[in-house]
């Protein structure tokens, strides 16, 4: 800048967010000057405080700074035009809020000062007497949030009237602990923010990620730091996270197999709970793929991901990750690392990008490695995820707790013997052993997650073929159905005496028809229902072990709905009187056809006011 004597200043939006005025006034600069504040500037710092953005009260902190210098007569301080229409706040963003405040300065000859580049060129291209007061580029200073960290703390939680805490320790054994004895105050954190916000504007290696209303996501430099406000939080909150390690690759001691699959341009899921090493497990794959001669992208957000210089980090662009994997696939990257694959939308773009032939390495929250691949069910095409996802990457405490492995085939399935029961199925194997340990397949209109590894006494699948078995039945006999797998092919059914002529039909075409439905033979027995009455005259059966669940009657079906016990084999009584047996369904549900005798006997006791009750086995 010029030496020379400033009367009149009109300052726009970038150097008063800043600070820059009034750090101008207090070394002498712009003393004795005259500042007018244009009425636009004043109504986008509103606007943008309202709508919870840190930017809008920052401004709004320097304009009331000035007024301090004001009365202490250091400047003398007015405002001028007009407040931008509701047509020109709309486009702010294309500059229409910011022609305003030059034109305060043109009409009023003053000196227009700013620190946006483009606000200076444009000044100068019109011949306008303009100082370009640029993001101070001095040696930063240690942040006031840096104290709050030591060598081993991962994160900082600050928040308004609670005493600071942190996350402390290794990734294999973390603690969350007291920094200090003294609460927060809502002034502490206000400065703390205002430093975190004119850091990310001035250091060319931070940047403000996300600005959203009450929310704001900064990166300055390894650290990720949200700052939530009312109304999105209940008080003022920041977090500030950072990582405690850069691990290479070599550190996990993978062996050289696993590093042969990773290099091999592959789909991965590195999964595991959160904080437990995912993303850092991830940028050493980055960093190990790159040192291999890969052309690595990441897509990030917010980025912060510790990968080499020439690894480039993308965010969603304009807001969309679906434009960005659109210019990756014009980059051409061998790998892309996908962090945080969470939504529906973030699964759809990661298969397409497989799809289109790029290496893809997603980073997925789990408490299993299978868990991570059952997030993919629904959100892509079951016979697809094997191309999609090969391999999962199970991370625990920060080490390679688990590795399994996707392959596609046709088979029948574990626990099934009919050669007619084959189908597509997806094998998760453990990678070091090839043992199977998981199935995934249709059955019915349900997509099953098998285990296949042996266990003593039930097999598994056992549990869903009584279930198929029981509603085949039941479409030829009104009473109540008991089924029981004794082996891998075949059942035994039991039916009130009444209803087995029903069931074996004429010349046993029936239960022929049964049998070729669900491929087990099928040895139907008598239902002793005296027997099975009698069970419910001792009250104390029900002691404990009974639950109330929730009846919905629907054009197909009577619903049972008692979650709590999911999977488990029941028996239904309608106040003390026994009606059937049943095994729960997965997500808690016992389903009876509206237009058998039992659906009917449900109903009456529901309109009855008698209590349904399920009593686990």
């Amino acid at each position: 800048m010029e030496n020379k004597e400033i009367t009149r200043i009109v300052p726009d939006t970038s150097v008063i967010i800043d600070g820059l005025v009034s750090e101008m006034i207090v070394a002498g600069d712009y003393e004795g000057a005259e500042i007018f504040i244009p009425e636009a500037m004043v109504a986008e710092l509103e606007s943008q405080a309202n709508r919870g953005l840190e930017i809008g009260n920052k401004g709004l902190d320097e304009l009331k700074q000035l007024q301090e210098l004001a009365r202490d007569g250091l400047i003398d301080i007015s405002f001028t035009g007009e407040r931008p229409t509701i047509e020109e706040r709309k486009y702010a963003k294309e500059g229409a809020v910011d022609a305003i405040i030059r034109s305060c300065a043109e009409e009023l000859d003053a000196t227009f000062v700013t620190g946006d580049r483009v606000q200076y060129d444009v000044a100068v291209a019109k011949g306008m007497d303009v100082d370009y007061l640029p993001p101070k580029k001095a040696e930063f200073i240690t942040l006031h949030i840096e104290d709050f960290f030591t060598d081993d703390t991962m994160s900082v939680h600050l928040k308004n009237k609670v005493v600071p805490m942190g996350k402390r320790g290794s990734i294999r054994n973390v603690e969350f602990v007291e920094i200090r004895d003294t609460p927060c105050t809502s002034g502490e954190l206000k400065e703390i923010t205002r430093e975190l916000l004119e850091r990310a504007r001035a250091d060319p290696e931070s940047f403000i990620e996300m600005s959203l209303n009450g929310a704001t996501v900064l990166q300055i430099r390894d650290m990720r730091i949200a700052i939530s406000n009312p109304p999105f939080s209940d008080d003022v909150e920041i977090t500030a996270v950072r990582p405690v390690a850069s691990v290479k690759l070599d550190e996990y001691r993978l062996g050289d197999k696993l590093k042969e699959r990773i290099l091999g341009q592959r789909g991965i899921l590195i999964s595991g709970p959160p904080g437990a090493g995912k993303s850092t497990f991830g940028a050493g794959v980055a960093t190990f793929l790159h040192e291999h001669n890969y052309v690595v992208k990441t897509m990030e957000s917010p980025r912060d991901l510790q990968v080499p210089r020439e690894i480039t980090q993308y965010a969603p662009l304009e807001g969309s990750m679906e434009k960005t994997a659109d210019v990756l696939l014009l980059v051409r990257p061998d790998y892309t690392i996908y962090d945080e694959v969470r939504k529906t939308r973030d699964f759809e773009i990661f298969a397409d990008m497989r799809l289109a032939g790029v290496g893809m390495i997603g980073v997925v929250h789990a408490n299993r490695a299978i868990d991570a691949v059952q997030r993919l069910i629904g959100r892509v095409e079951l016979g697809v995820i094997p191309q999609v996802v090969d391999t999962v990457i199970f991370i625990d405490k920060g080490e390679v707790a688990q590795v399994q492995t996707l392959e596609f085939t046709v088979k029948v399935p574990s626990g099934m013997m009919e050669n007619d029961l084959a189908r597509p199925v997806i094998v998760v194997s453990d990678f070091e052993t090839s043992t199977p340990e998981f199935e995934i397949y249709t059955f019915g209109e349900q997509v099953v997650v098998m285990p296949t590894s042996k266990s003593t006494g039930r097999k598994p699948v056992w549990g869903l073929a009584e279930g198929e078995i029981r509603d085949v039945v039941q479409r030829y006999t009104s009473g109540p159905v008991e089924v029981e797998m004794v082996s891998d092919t075949s059942a035994v059914v039991k039916v009130f005496e009444k209803e087995i002529s029903k069931v074996i039909g004429k010349s046993g075409a029936v239960i022929n028809e049964i049998e070729r439905i669900v491929g087990v033979h099928i040895d139907v027995r008598e239902l002793k229902e005296q027997g099975r009455k009698n069970k419910g005259t001792d009250k104390n059966r029900f002691s404990g072990s009974s639950y109330r669940p929730t009846v919905e009657h629907t054009k197909k079906h009577v619903i049972l709905n008692v979650p709590e016990i999911a999977s488990q084999d029941v028996e239904i009584y309608a106040g003390e009187s026994y009606l059937f047996t049943a095994t729960v369904g997965r997500h808690g549900d016992v389903k009876v056809r509206s237009n058998s005798a039992i659906a009917h006997s449900i109903m009456d006791a529901v309109d009855d006011g008698e209590p349904i009750l399920v009593k686990v086995l």
